[in-house]
Formats: C-alpha cells, sequence, structure tokens
C-alpha cells in the first residue's frame, strides 16, 4: 500500500500524528513541519526569501525549494492545501 493511501485511510488527527511519529525521526518531522511555515509564508506573498529564511531560522535554500515546489512544479500539493485554508 502506498503511503498516501496509508494516510488516507487514518481517521484522526491524532492517528496520523501517532503514524508520522513512528514512520519518522523527529528531525524528519520538523524538516517537514519546518517546509510547511515556508509555504505558508511563502503563499501570503508578504515576504522575501531572506525574511522568511530569517524569521523561521531556516536557510534561504529551503525556502528557494519549497518555493520551486509552490510556485513551479506542476504537483500542486502545497496549493491544493493552503488554498483550503
Amino acid at each position: 500500500m502506498k503511503l498516501s493511501r496509508v494516510l488516507k485511510e487514518l481517521n484522526s488527527s491524532k492517528d496520523i500524528e501517532n503514524f508520522l511519529l513512528d514512520l519518522c525521526t523527529p528531525s524528519e518531522i520538523e524538516a517537514m513541519e519546518e517546509r510547511w511555515e515556508v509555504a505558508k509564508l511563502l503563499y501570503e506573498g508578504k515576504y522575501t526569501y531572506r525574511d522568511i529564511a530569517s524569521k523561521l531560522n531556516t536557510s534561504t535554500a529551503t525556502v528557494t525549494r519549497v518555493a520551486r515546489f509552490l510556485f513551479k512544479e506542476t504537483n500542486q500539493g502545497y496549493i491544493k492545501v493552503l488554498k483550503k485554508g
């Protein structure tokens, strides 16, 4: 079963959280949470890449990578979730 399908089958936020805690290291979870925060700030369009990196204490490389997936790649995963918010 693909990971995306497994996540879809989980019934609550707590179940998803517990699954991710079992699946990922704390560093991996922290990295995903950081990328999500970067994506939200980029989507707002109020900050420069440097502002975001400074605000979140991350690298401009991380901000640039997230921006590429947010604005240029065809997956549209970030956009779909951000539009719901």
